[in-house]
């Protein structure tokens, strides 16, 4: 006789016990859209911060090497309160949600690109692809197609 306990587990998919689809639009973003999005929103920072501040936000030390973690901040913390996901994750197509479907805020996405920044809580992984940030403030990043 087959543990029905381990076939159920066996069978689940990552986002079913929050509710989520298996596939399309609403379901988990893959780690790989996830990091995806992590470089274009890094590269664009990197981008901006050098129009905004010069060449020597990549060589120079002091302020100016902590401006592309500034830029990066604002830029994900502002796109993810009004448009539900960072430049990055808008091109990735994923998005930022709350599990209990109200808008994100502007208070709760500063929180959790300081988190992000802070990069310990972000690889700090649970279960269903939820890093720390997203467990903390009751978020998941997912499909928007």
């Amino acid at each position: 006789m087959a543990d029905t306990t381990t076939d159920a587990a066996e069978e689940s998919y990552p986002g079913e016990s929050l509710g989520l689809p298996e596939t399309g639009r609403g379901a988990l973003a893959s780690w790989r859209a996830r990091f995806a999005a992590l470089l274009i929103d890094w590269a664009a920072s990197m981008a901006l911060a050098v129009v905004l501040f010069g060449v020597g936000v990549l060589r120079e030390p002091g302020w100016r090497a902590w401006m592309i973690l500034a830029v990066f901040f604002v830029e994900s913390a502002l796109l993810t309160a009004l448009a539900g996901g960072s430049f990055g994750q808008i091109l990735a197509r994923i998005g930022v949600a709350r599990l209990d479907r109200q808008p994100i805020g502007v208070l709760r996405a500063i929180a959790r690109q300081a988190m992000i920044c802070l990069v310990l809580p972000t690889i700090v992984i649970g279960a269903e692809r939820r890093a720390l940030n997203d467990l903390v403030l009751g978020t998941v990043v997912i499909y928007r197609r």
